[in-house]
């Protein structure tokens, strides 16, 4: 198995897996827990010196001359973010990520914005169904967007490039934003590369389960585009996919068993499940009891959820198994970057969770990039010093990506349920993540073809 080496470094409808980038939510090379980025984020010129983890703040006093571009005066810079809150099957739906927001522009203020300019957030509730609705009103209020997730994301392109208006989201879905032009994401969650360092650890301590592995996914875009990855990348980890997956309705199922009756007639010993953990998997995994079929169950990162942990009275979910490229919450105690999230929030009120602590890594990103513009602050600047980006870690929330050649995490841990916590799996030791650049694979086939990238890995319409 790679080297170890430590780092300091999601309910309702299954629409809420579009975080799997991030997720996949969810996303570099192994290093220490600092980012040694290109980008110089030390502090410089007006930035405090207070840090966030092991980051200096890129924020402070200063004295800028004047307007420079959209959304610049000679005193604020306005941002756009949001979430989808709004949508009415299931109401708040990632609001982690605006609260993390508001809580970082609070915090930024408080040190005397960027250069001296005040940060102000407006905030854009797109349902789901009105991203582009949300994109429109965008184009002509901010300077960029930040920390932003909205599930339907491939709905905003042709809005949002028609108007040039860079983003640093929190994650992104479809192929046409995930490597999407004007977009650098702290967390890259690119079409043609994936993290399987999930799939090597669970190879190692299952040899015999991977061989017989299935897939249950739902009947969405962002679901498929997973697990179609996963079948195409996980077979050189080990994993043998038998040919017996199961598709289900995002909207549920009035009967889960003739599901995992298939599964398990099919032998399936681990099962590659991709949506949501609430409700769709709990009913899964109260079928699957019902009916005796104990396979294990991996997981993408947005089944590392509070709410689901406390369901997990009955022993369910004892068997569920979660990738993740971030220091778990429960480790908060010996990674300061993840208890000065947590603690950010309490203050604010704010609620938790992966996406929320992505979202302030998209933010700190942008305002290390924003920051070394200096009085000069152009939209053509942050991206060219995003470009620059070439490892970071959000202070430490996360292990080491690299944003500016929208490349994946090399790195990752698995966590596993036991009873209403989650316990560090796989490397053994709490605090160290698995690396190694074979953790990060290449997707070929139907998936990427119709990405239409070109020689820079950027989507072209067609």
């Amino acid at each position: 198995m790679a080297s170890k080496r430590p780092t300091r470094n999601r309910r309702g409808a299954v629409l809420a897996v579009a975080v799997v980038a991030a997720i996949s939510l969810f996303a570099g090379a192994c290093g220490g827990g600092r980012s040694d980025s290109t980008t110089d984020t030390t502090a410089k010129g007006g930035a405090s010196s207070t840090a966030f983890g092991d980051l200096a703040s890129p924020c402070g006093a200063g004295t800028p001359a004047g307007p420079t571009s959209q959304g610049v005066t000679a005193d604020s810079v306005t941002i756009g973010y949001g979430d989808d809150a709004g949508y009415a099957g299931a109401p708040g739906l990632n609001k982690e990520m605006s609260d993390s927001i508001k809580a970082m522009i609070a915090w930024c203020n408080d040190q005397g914005g960027i250069n001296g300019r005040k940060v102000i957030g407006n905030y854009y509730d797109a349902a789901i169904m009105n991203v582009n609705n949300v994109m429109t009103e965008a184009c002509s209020q901010v300077f960029m967007l930040v920390g932003q997730g909205w599930s339907l994301d491939s709905a905003q392109e042709q809005t949002r490039l028609a108007c040039a208006l860079p983003a640093v989201p929190t994650y992104s879905v479809s192929p046409a934003f995930a490597n999407g032009k004007l977009m650098v994401q702290p967390l890259p969650n690119p079409v043609d590369k994936t993290p399987v360092e999930y799939g090597y650890a669970m190879a190692e301590k299952f040899p015999t389960q991977v061989k017989k592995a299935a897939v249950m996914t739902a009947n969405y875009a962002a679901t498929k585009d997973s697990t179609d990855k996963a079948k195409l990348v996980l077979p050189a980890a080990g994993w043998n996919f038998l040919d017996c997956e199961q598709v289900y309705n995002i909207g549920g199922e009035p009967d889960w068993k003739p599901f995992l009756q298939r599964l398990k007639d099919c032998g399936a010993e681990i099962v590659y499940f991709s949506g949501s953990p609430a409700p769709n998997f709990q009913n899964v995994l109260d079928a699957s009891k019902q009916l005796g079929f104990s396979p294990i169950w991996m997981t993408d990162a947005n089944f590392y959820d509070t709410t689901f942990a406390k369901w997990n009275t009955s022993g369910n979910a004892d068997n569920v198994y979660v990738s993740l490229g971030f220091t778990p919450f429960e480790q908060a105690s010996t990674n300061p970057a993840t208890q000065q999230y947590l603690d950010l929030l309490a203050k604010a009120n704010g609620k938790t969770g992966l996406l929320g602590a992505q979202a302030v890594s998209a933010f700190l990103l942008w305002a290390s990039a924003a920051q070394e513009c200096g009085d000069t602050l152009t939209r053509d600047c942050v991206m060219s010093k995003l470009a620059n980006v070439n490892e970071w870690t959000g202070g430490g929330l996360h292990t080491a990506a690299d944003p500016g050649g929208n490349n994946p995490r090399e790195c990752g841990i698995v966590v596993k349920m036991t009873g209403t916590k989650y316990e560090q799996f796989y490397p053994a030791k709490a605090g160290e993540f698995d690396c190694s650049p074979k953790f990060v694979a290449t997707v070929t086939g139907p998936l990427v073809d119709a990405a239409n990238l070109d020689s820079n890995r950027i989507a072209q319409p067609k």
